[in-house]
């Protein structure tokens, strides 16, 4: 596997180019810091994005669905946008237009494959569900040949994608509206994982499992 992110036309950035990472690690870092992504696709015609959960391993972006999504069948038959998003920040300025976020982005282009093989399937839902919740697919119980057949799994290469990243205050520090005697600054986002909430339909000396508790109870 290469250190360098695969180079497209449709990769490659068009403007502010200080924002661009190149380096593979940049995407594995995004992917590995969530689970939700935004599957682009058209579906009857129509552009359709839609949320759905994720899981990747060193070359492939497993996406789960019903067998029922329209847009999960549609997908295998074209080129998709898969987008990754996390918000660091708001970008506070001393004027309107100066504004902004801080964020890593990433986006996947190709041509996903449906996972037909009950093989494989077993496989990445495994990497989707401990890429949510680590420790779970040891714990519960697994999909039954029912479930399996009721499940969409869509595997996509990683070898085409962009990642951005922007990071650091204003950009308007030495400008004319730096006289003006306004705060400007950064408003920090920090997403934090609560207390497990236990079913209301556990026994109450149930305690919550060691993997979630490391995971969630910080």
């Amino acid at each position: 596997m290469t250190s360098q992110l695969g180079a497209s036309d449709r990769t490659r950035l068009r403007r502010m180019k200080e924002r661009e990472r190149s380096e593979r690690a940049d995407l594995d870092a995004v992917l590995a810091a969530g689970f939700v992504c935004h599957l682009g696709a058209v579906v009857d015609g129509t552009v359709m994005v839609v949320p759905t959960v994720y899981g990747a391993t060193a070359d492939t972006l497993y996406l789960h669905g019903s067998v029922a999504s329209r847009s999960l069948v549609a997908a295998p038959a074209q080129t998709v946008c898969v987008t990754v998003t996390h918000v660091d920040g708001l970008v506070l300025a001393r004027s309107v237009f100066e504004h902004s976020v801080n964020y890593r982005c990433a986006m996947i282009y190709g041509v996903p494959r449906l996972v037909t093989s009950d093989e494989e399937k077993l496989t990445g839902l495994r990497v989707v569900t401990e890429q949510c919740a680590p420790g779970q697919w040891d714990y519960v119980r697994r999909p039954t040949r029912k479930e399996l057949a009721a499940t969409s799994l869509l595997a996509l290469s990683l070898d085409e994608a962009s990642v951005k990243i922007r990071t650091g205050p204003p950009d308007d520090g030495d400008g004319p509206d730096a006289e003006l005697g306004l705060w400007a600054g950064i408003a920090p986002l920090v997403t934090t994982w609560g207390e497990p909430i236990p079913d209301p339909l556990l026994p109450a000396d149930l305690p919550v499992p060691s993997h979630l508790r490391n995971a969630f109870a910080r």
